[in-house]
This record gives C-alpha cells, structure tokens and sequence, in this order.
C-alpha cells in the first residue's frame, strides 16, 4: 500500500524539577544548599530513512513522545537528560504545522536531519541561588514543559521525470520498457492507483528516474477521480513527458486531451503548469491514420513544444525519446517546490521571550504568550524566595516596563495566566 499523507501528534520531553536541598554531614557546619538540576527533556528529530518510501507506518502510529529529564536532587546530582526521540520518513517527505499549514522543513536531501521540537530544559537547583545575603535559598526551579504539536506530512516522490496523460494511454507500459519497474498494466481506466518510479539508463550510460504518476482526469484538481492525491507528485520533476494517445482506440481527441490535461495541471498550480513539457505521441502501431498525429503536431508546433512519436508496445522511438530526455534535464534546475515565504522556523529561544498584554475595563491587565507560561511553569508562589525570583524576573523580560506602558497604576489587577496580582509601585 502506498500512503503518501498522515497527521501525527509529537510531544517533546519535560525538563526535570531541580533540587532545593541542603548539605547534611556530620561534622560539617553550615553545609549549606546542595540542590543539582534536573535533566533536559529530549528532543524530536525527523530523519531521512533510505530504506523508506511510504508514510505507512504514520497510519498505526500517530502519538510520538520523547523521554522527560529526571529531577535533580542532593550533593550537586543532575538528573538525567530524557532521550531524544527520532522519526523516520521517506526522502521528499515535507513537514507542515497542522495549525497554519505552513511548511516547517522539506526532507529532501539524503541523510537530512532536523531538530523539530525542542526538549524543556532542566530546572535549576537551589546551590544556583546562593548569595552572600541568601546564604539558604529554600527554594528551586522546576523544569520546563514540553512543546506539543501536530503535524502534516506529506511525501513527494523525487523524480526528475514524470510521465503524465489521461488513464490508459501507455504510461505503465512505458514505465516497464525503460526501466526494470514492473507496474501493473492492463486493459482498462486506472490499472495504475499509486505512482511508479523506476531508473532509467540510457545507451549512452546516463541515467534518470522517472515516474508514472496515475491517470488525470477533467476534474482532478477539484477531486475528481484519483482527484489531487498524486498531482502533488509532479511538482517536484523538472520535466513532463505528455503522453497521449494518438490512434484515438478509445474515440478520444488527442488535442482535446492535451488542453484538458494542462487546465487540471494549471487548476492546481500556476508554477506546475509553465514547467517544460514534451508530447509523447503513444500507440502509432495502432493507428489508422495520420489526422490526430498531424493535429497534434501542429499544436505542437504553435506552442513551441516538442513532440516524439513512439509505439511503447513495440519500443519504436523509445530510444531516440529518452537519450533526448537525458539530454534536456541536465539543462533544468531541480525544482524547489516550497517558497521562501511558506516556510516556519522553529526558534523556541525566540518564542520564550513573547508575551501579549490585554487590557480590560476596571484596570485589569492579562498577561499570556510563551515568556510569562515559561516562568510561571518554574516558580512556587507559595515559597516567598520562589516569589521574589518572579518579580525579579518579570522585570527583566520587560513585562513590568510594557505594563506601565500601558497604563497600569496602584491598586489595579494584574492576571498572569491563572494567578492575579494587585499592582504596587
């Protein structure tokens, strides 16, 4: 089975508690605090895995979690880090936020690892806070949570040629005369339901991989047939071979079937249908006569395309078709197929410094965003240190300046997430 799109949920590892304890030794005065920090959360990585070329195993599992850090605890002892969790996917596998949509990275390049979420990091023990006026700090940092996401992927075969056309114009059966594929072919609309790819080697010793992408029907950018699924894998080949039917077996038009073929491709994406096509003219063995091979090449000639006549049944024109075809796609770029400006970048260093202020009537100021969850995850407004460190923190992230920026004065009421605050300067 072929699976080329899953929705998973990850969970990066919380950091470990750190330790609020103190030396206990005989003979030893004023030991002092001994608290070690607990351990980082571990991280989620996704890596290419070569041996993998379907997203079917996302079908049964669709939780991944990384391993929490241990909590700290007396004599200094750090807590264990948690152990990183590592997600296989198939090369051209590309990552999005299922919130937004937006691209988070492209797994496109072999061997590609990358750090999607980041584990918590490990709070920090109470020997951190000694002073020379806090000689017993009785209190310590808890560790930070894990982030929580859920993700699309969605596979895009890496091919450098794609073979397109309506259902049942001989794309199978080209797949398996150039190359050592084998896919199903057969009399009858929609032999092929997943794509193929296979290598070719020319005479010449180049070589290429190309892909038969299944039938395109009028309508499959609206979802018609095996609808938008497999167009998806078209975008990444940097040439389209067009094959079309020219002994018209089945009554169609092979002018008509071009046009209605590029308005799907069109439909779907501008940038899929200004990308370098030639007009494979399938099945001459079969032909009565000539009227659809002229017709077809006259539009050919209009458009400025190139088109190549072969029988893929006797292997007439193969040939000469793709030692052009090795020829051709060593002058095209590959194709980068997420823009620049789709892309998300995950800097969770950066998101721990933003926070948002609501005002509300009757002086009421709410405080969220990522800085304030942060600290308010690490602190014990029970313990009066813990408190102090608080305030002495809001100060320093600038939510105390942003505060009385907007407006803030005595006696008002300030919310941060579920704690509220009376205002006092």
């Amino acid at each position: 089975m072929f699976v080329d799109y899953a929705k998973i949920i990850i969970k990066s590892g919380d950091g470990g508690n750190g330790a609020a304890t103190f030396r206990r030794e005989k003979y030893v005065a004023a030991g002092g605090p001994d608290g070690g920090d607990g351990g980082n959360g571990g991280s989620i990585y996704f890596v290419v895995d070569p041996d993998s070329n379907t997203l079917i195993d996302f079908r049964y599992t669709k939780k991944f979690k990384a391993e929490n850090g241990q909590n700290g605890s007396g004599g200094h002892k750090f807590g264990k880090s948690g152990e990183d969790c590592y997600i296989k996917v198939p090369l051209g596998t590309i990552i999005r936020d299922a919130q937004t949509n937006k691209v988070i990275v492209d797994l496109s390049t072999p061997g590609q690892k990358e750090l999607i979420l980041k584990g918590g990091r490990g709070g920090k023990g109470n020997s951190h806070f000694a002073t020379s006026t806090r000689q017993a700090p009785r209190f310590a940092i808890d560790g930070e949570k894990g982030k929580e996401k859920e993700l699309i992927l969605e596979l895009k075969l890496l091919a450098d040629v794609g073979l397109v056309g309506f259902p049942n114009v001989g794309k199978s059966t080209i797949l398996s005369k150039v190359t050592k594929a084998t896919p199903k072919i057969a009399d009858y609309h929609f032999t092929t339901i997943d794509p193929n790819l296979g290598v070719v080697k020319t005479e010449y010793g180049e070589s290429f991989v190309l892909a038969d992408i299944p039938g395109i029907i009028e309508g499959a950018s609206e979802g018609v047939g095996l609808g938008t699924q497999f167009l998806r894998h078209v975008e990444r080949t940097r040439l389209l071979l067009h094959v079309i039917d020219v002994a018209g077996i089945e009554g169609r038009n092979p002018v008509d079937d071009f046009n209605k073929i590029n308005e799907e491709l069109k439909k779907y994406s501008e940038k899929l249908a200004q990308r370098k096509q030639i007009i494979v003219a399938n099945k001459i063995d079969s032909m009565q006569n000539d009227e659809n091979y002229k017709a077809l090449e006259k539009l050919a000639k209009e458009k400025n395309i190139e088109i190549f006549k072969i029988s893929a049944v006797t292997g007439e024109g193969l040939n000469e078709l793709f030692n052009h075809v090795a020829e051709i796609i060593k002058t095209l770029p590959k194709e980068n197929i997420v823009d620049t400006e789709e892309r998300v970048v995950y800097t969770l260093e950066d998101e721990e410094e933003q926070f948002n202020i609501e005002v509300l009537d009757g002086g009421v100021y709410i405080v969220t965003g990522p800085a304030v969850e942060r600290l308010m995850g690490r602190v014990n407004i029970g313990d009066n240190e813990s408190y102090a460190y608080m305030e002495k923190m809001i100060k320093k992230l600038g939510i105390e300046t942003a505060l009385k920026e907007k407006g803030v004065k005595e006696g008002d009421t300030v919310k941060i997430l579920e704690w509220e605050f009376e205002w006092y300067e």
